[in-house]
């Protein structure tokens, strides 16, 4: 039996929590720091700790047999260089393969140098030579931060004056800090979006479940971009034929791309991968973004539907055995609904108390509805909300309409101030003429 520690405090790290302490291998699970959800589940402890060198030297001292990364920030500080120049086992990248998500200019220059299909580019530091850019090119167009901004660095502009706009609030208004320094300027691809994402060994890759992501704050995918506010998995667009292409011309590149690099990957890779229209074997398909973790919200569903040891497949990846190595999944869909608090994605409200349905049986078998906890935090034994994704409602059932009717059902028992939510997640997956 083994101890294990994830870092974070999101939804991802409260569904990686749940799947691990099921796991007949381990003994308890540290979360650091944890989160309302987290702090109410058996066999997990949260722990309050953020600095690297601290939660290394608690893995040491609670002799912790595995860490799990979970956010992107960590990562990008070196986080898994810092535990491994400690002997401590831990699945991640480490910070110089970290740069495929911690830099958007890199990772575009990386999938060019490899032939990894991507909207053509430019990047910027001057807001006078963007502009002229822009014009040059018109809209619509995607304008990037170069560095993490929280899934809101990225603006698909619609029209010249909302390009204009995001160029000012990143480069001349300094909106986003040091992430909007530089801004990566690129085509707008025009298609439907699936989440794809693989455990890395350094050599070898082992996909996990489709997902697909809705990034839009409103329903219609209207309103800002944000983290996500909600997912299912499988993605439908996702067909076996796309299934073996994005292997084939996305991910296989990727990872040996970095091997070629001098950069040996390993830990989560995710790629938002735009699929254009037409016949799977020949429709237009580009890379609008490279993940160094899971996504959130698209864990929580993958998750629930993850029938094997995550254990076994963390400890395959990490002595460089995933090749050969198989995952068995439910096959019926789960959908995830985000409950969002009030201002999100502008500026979040937090200290909300939330009521209703939000605790889970974690003695149960798998369970047809779990409320993944993100944005939450126990104040004196009151739930509050304490940051932007408040929660994510995740069912399973035997279809997405099934699915989805168990998820809204349970958001309509959960109440705090300012909620805000889609009721139209996987619409894509529902509408009866795809595109």
């Amino acid at each position: 039996m083994h101890k294990v520690l994830i870092i974070g405090s999101g939804g991802r790290e409260h569904a990686l929590a749940w799947t691990l302490s099921r796991s007949p291998k381990v003994s308890h699970v540290f979360v650091a720091p944890g989160n309302g959800g987290t702090a109410a589940m058996a066999r997990v402890t949260n722990v309050a700790l953020t600095e690297l060198e601290d939660l290394a030297e608690f893995a040491a001292r609670e002799l912790i047999y595995l860490t799990v990364v979970g956010p992107e920030a960590p990562l990008a500080a070196g986080i898994v260089d810092v535990f491994e120049s400690r002997g401590l086992r831990v699945f991640g990248p480490t910070k110089a393969c970290a740069q495929l998500e911690s830099s958007k200019d890199y990772a575009k220059a990386f999938m060019q140098r490899h032939g990894i299909p991507t909207a053509a580019y430019q990047t910027f530091t001057d807001a006078s030579l963007a502009h002229a850019y822009i014009d040059a090119q018109g809209a619509p167009i995607v304008i990037k931060a170069d560095g993490l901004a929280a899934g809101k660095g990225v603006v698909v502009a619609t029209s010249l004056e909302q390009a204009h706009q995001a160029v000012d609030s990143m480069l001349g208004d300094a909106s986003l800090g040091a992430a909007g320094a530089r801004v990566v300027i690129e085509q707008c691809l025009v298609g439907e979006e699936a989440s794809f994402i693989v455990m890395a060994d350094g050599l070898n890759s082992l996909p996990l479940a489709s997902s697909q992501d809705h990034k839009r704050l409103s329903d219609g995918d209207q309103g800002p971009n944000t983290g996500g506010m909600g997912a299912y998995s499988p993605a439908p667009v996702v067909s076996p034929v796309m299934h073996e292409r994005i292997m084939r011309e996305v991910i296989e590149p990727a990872i040996a791309g970095m091997r070629a690099d001098g950069l040996p990957y390993t830990g989560f890779l995710y790629a938002g991968v735009m699929i254009g229209p037409g016949e799977d074997a020949t429709r237009p398909i580009g890379v609008l973004e490279f993940n160094c973790r899971m996504g959130d919200p698209e864990t929580q569903p993958i998750l629930m539907r993850l029938q094997s040891d995550l254990l076994q497949a963390l400890d395959a990846a990490l002595d460089g055995q995933l090749d050969g190595h198989e995952l068995q999944w439910d096959a019926r869909t789960a959908l995830g609904v985000v409950m969002a608090s009030a201002g999100y994605p502008a500026s979040a409200r937090s200290g909300d108390a939330i009521s209703g349905s939000v605790n889970n049986d974690d003695t149960a078998g798998a369970a047809d509805v779990v409320v993944f906890h993100a944005g939450t935090a126990l104040d004196n034994g009151v739930l509050r909300t304490a940051g932007g994704r408040v929660l994510c409602v995740t069912a399973m059932g035997e279809s997405v309409e099934a699915a989805r009717t168990l998820a809204y059902e349970r958001v309509a028992q959960i109440t705090f101030d300012g909620a805000q939510y889609r009721r139209d997640i996987a619409w894509r997956a529902m509408a009866p003429v795809r595109s």
